[in-house]
């Protein structure tokens, strides 16, 4: 192990002597300098793990030179010990004012020096290592952060990816589906069978899905992707809910749910998106038509709060199992999502919907059966100040 270097300045060549044989006793590497000017020149030419420093000198006094090396970069941290015959307070307190850590007075005891010697040797090795153990510490978090940025950014591309491929699909899926589409309806006015007629209906609403789920999945990458630029207006929420409504029945015109729908009695405006929200809400139709059962119902109600708007979706089907409400809000999860089965797409994109827009969804059992969903929005600032007026 290296010796600690100790510098020891005195004015007086007995002092530093008797210093130095104390000293000796434990193998310390020591240097010596009689003036406050010749301590500094050594400071920097050497490293010192300590100082032993008299304070009454001609020229400079102790307490100048403890200034001078708390101010250096390279000595600040160098622990500095007063050796003086000085015992007033005042001059103690000016001792540990100017960054001196200890104070001994003489005549001294050569055991009570070599204790605290070797205390102020200890924490300043334990020091250094912390030091060295902190530095060690910030190298692994630059590495560890230069790593994790540098997956986020393969996961960036990845995303990217996956977004664009599922965008070209979309397209790719929407352009054959249209013509098969229109083709069925053609071969629909032709002179056809009960049964081929059967197959065309059952081709048509396959086709019609796959159309719908193309749609769905090019809407999900754009917002995914933050490519959709909401345009939040004041809308009236009666409107959007109508035009969801119209939009459903246009999309199932064969539908057997019964939708009831309890209007405000007050004109609500919130701030939305309406072509999001109108789909949005068409999905929560849309899902009720596919899990509720044959004689499903649909109640829809609007509650009015002071700055924003719920509207609920109460159907009358088996409602939400356990594991559906876990991952409701999961992007092609599995099992089942809603009610019993699902595509893991609607309350996904529902929730994408929401989300960039500012608003909320919550998804949940009716306390009387059935699934229920819940849209919050935010009221528009014209309705507030009717409201507040």
């Amino acid at each position: 192990m290296k010796s600690e270097k100790i510098l020891i300045v005195d004015d007086i060549s007995k002092n530093i002597q008797i210093l130095g044989n104390i000293l000796s006793q434990k193998a310390y590497d020591v240097a010596y300098a009689q003036s406050g000017k010749e301590a500094l020149k050594l400071c920097d030419k050497q490293a010192f793990d300590l100082i032993l420093l008299d304070i009454m000198m001609p020229g400079m006094d102790g307490y100048e030179v403890c200034e001078k090396l708390k101010k250096q970069k390279h000595t600040k941290d160098i622990p500095v010990i007063f050796l003086t015959a000085k015992a007033e307070m005042d001059s103690i307190i000016k001792g540990f004012e100017v960054g001196g850590q200890e104070y001994i007075t003489k005549p001294f005891n050569s055991s009570e020096l070599l204790a605290r010697v070797q205390t102020h040797l200890l924490l300043q090795r334990q020091r250094k290592e912390l030091i060295k153990m902190n530095d060690h510490l910030e190298d692994l978090v630059r590495e560890r952060t230069l790593q994790l940025e540098n997956a986020n950014k393969q996961l960036e591309k990845l995303d990217l990816a996956k977004s664009n491929f599922l965008s070209l699909i979309s397209h790719e899926m929407r352009t054959p589906l249209n013509g098969i589409i229109g083709l069925t309806q053609l071969l629909e006015q032709t002179n056809i069978d009960s049964s081929q007629k059967e197959y065309l209906n059952y081709l048509t609403e396959v086709s019609t899905r796959l159309v719908k789920f193309s749609e769905i999945a090019l809407l999900i990458t754009r917002l995914k992707t933050d490519k959709y630029d909401p345009d939040i207006l004041p809308v009236s929420i009666d409107h959007l809910i109508t035009a969801a409504l119209v939009k459903f029945k246009r999309d199932n015109p064969h539908t057997t749910v019964n939708i009831n729908y309890e209007k405000s009695e007050k004109q609500l405006l919130v701030m939305v998106d309406s072509e999001l929200t109108t789909i949005g809400i068409a999905m929560i139709v849309e899902n009720t038509e596919r899990f509720a059962g044959i004689e499903a119902t649909l109640d829809i109600k609007i509650i009015e709060g002071h700055d924003e708007v719920d509207i609920h979706f109460t159907d009358n089907g088996p409602g939400f199992t356990k594991q559906a409400l876990d991952q409701v809000f999961e992007l092609f999860s599995a099992g089942d999502i809603m009610h019993h089965e699902g595509s893991g797409l609607s309350m996904a994109t529902l929730k994408l919907i929401t989300d960039v827009q500012g608003g909320q969804v919550r998804v949940m059992n009716a306390k009387n059966g059935g699934a229920m969903v819940i849209l919050n929005m935010k009221k528009s600032n014209q309705e507030l100040l009717s409201a507040s007026l």
